[in-house]
Formats: structure tokens, sequence, C-alpha cells
């Protein structure tokens, strides 16, 4: 096919792109990630990609969002300040558009990739991160991949979410800039461009070593079950990378409390 290409990210030549649309493999939530797609449209929420159905080979077809998305290490959009309080802003009309979804489905009939937290005060994204972001210049003005949805608290999606566009990563980590004292600066700009209450910035440090810690048990998990993408992150030591992210977080949690607020 002339008019595809396979697109670079976690899943090597799994997703493709072809014309204006993207092939990607599906998985038991599938079903339940569509009618999200569905209900975010017709609720004028246009920044996310619109379910089109399956392909012969059972891959799940969405349309394809015009714009640049930035893997490590970040370019000078994706890290920009007006990247950062954009996405945070999009990330607040994702929240409160999904907040009537949430009244539509019944819990006991829905499977998420990710185990719901509550309380269920949103759809969180779960991975809203720069490179599932899709920037016009600086500005954020998509996202994808929204596999790990899950219901659950604003704070629990806002927690990652910092870990990866201030970032809160050890200095050893190649994927990061800044030191703790920027950082934190960042950190405060995105929960203030959310509209998120000092009160409830006070537990985000926590939230993001809990976060991560699940990401690595996750990790192992899937690799357990035969996944070959989280068999070869392991390999690649990805999971050290988070730890000592974890323990860097851990080290500056009276900085990170003490800075946070306005």
């Amino acid at each position: 096919m002339n008019n595809s290409k396979y697109l670079s990210g976690g899943r090597e030549n799994q997703i493709i792109k072809i014309g204006n649309t993207v092939h990607r493999p599906t998985g038991r939530w599938t079903k339940q990630i569509h009618e999200l797609l569905l209900h975010l449209r017709q609720s004028g929420f246009y920044a996310a990609p619109e379910p089109l159905g399956f392909d012969e080979q059972g891959r799940e077809i969405v349309s394809f969002i015009e714009g640049d998305v930035s893997n490590y290490p970040l370019s000078p959009n994706a890290s920009s300040i007006k990247a950062l309080v954009s996405a945070a802003l999009l990330l607040r009309s994702f929240h409160d558009t999904t907040q009537s979804f949430l009244e539509t489905i019944i819990f006991e009939n829905t499977d998420w990739q990710l185990p719901a937290r509550q309380p269920y005060e949103v759809i969180c994204h779960g991975d809203y991160a720069p490179y599932n972001i899709v920037l016009d210049g600086e500005v954020a003005v998509g996202i994808i991949d929204f596999d790990t949805c899950h219901p659950g608290p604003r704070v629990w999606d806002i927690a990652y979410a910092l870990y990866r566009w201030c970032p809160f990563t050890n200095p050893k980590n190649q994927d990061g800039f800044g030191c703790i004292q920027e950082q934190i600066k960042r950190a405060r700009l995105f929960c203030r461009s959310y509209g998120l209450a000092d009160e409830k910035r006070l537990i985000l440090a926590e939230l993001m070593v809990e976060r991560l810690q699940k990401l690595v048990d996750f990790m192992f998990s899937q690799a357990d079950l035969g996944d070959e993408t989280y068999k070869l992150n392991i390999k690649n030591e990805h999971h050290l990378l988070y730890l000592e992210d974890i323990k860097y977080i851990k080290n500056n949690l009276i900085a990170f409390v003490s800075g946070i607020t306005d």
C-alpha cells in the first residue's frame, strides 16, 4: 500500500497509518473505548480520534489526527511552557467531557485494560504523556492511544501527567530535563492551568510514586503473560528507570509539597 506507513511508538510495527486512518491492535477493552470515543464526539470534544470500526484483520480503525507527536527526548515544542499549559487545559476539557459518559455505563458490564479506581470522578486517560499528545506547533490539539483509559479520580490521571510533562525524572534518566525546582515550577503551572485546588495538589507526589510502582508491576505481569513488548522493555531495563524515578520523587517529597501550591 503506497499510502500506508507504520507509526513509531511503544509497539513496533503494530500500528499502521493508511490514508487518513490508523489501524491498531485490539484488546478486550476496545469496545468500551470506542463507546467512549463516540461519546466524546457526540459531546463536542473533537480532540480525540473518531472510531471507524474494524478492518479485515480484526484491527480497530480510528481517524488520524494531523500534527506532531514527540517521543523522548522531547522536542523543543513538546517541552515548551505553551505545550505544558495547553496540555493541562486539554486534559481538563477531556475529563469534564467524560463525566457524562460515566453516567451512561453499568460498571459491572465494562472492561478496561487498567483497573478502575475509586472515586469514579472521570475517565482517566491512563497515559497522558507527550508521546500521546498531538501538537500544532507548541499547542496541544489532540489526544491519542486511549487503550489505558479507566474510571478514576482526576488526581490519579494528573499525577501521572505531571511525571511525564514536568518531568519528575532523576538526573540519570536521559528522558528528563531540569532540576527539581524547575520540575516543581512546571508542576505548579500545570495544576494551575488545569484548575486543581491547592489541597488536592498535596497528594500528587505520593500518587506519582504509587502510579509508577503499579506501572512496574503491570510490566512484569504482562511479560509473564507473554507480551513481547513488555518482555523487551524489561530486557532493556526500562523498569529500573521507573524505580530510580520513584526514589527521586520520594527524596524530594518535602520540596514538592512545599512548592506545588499557589
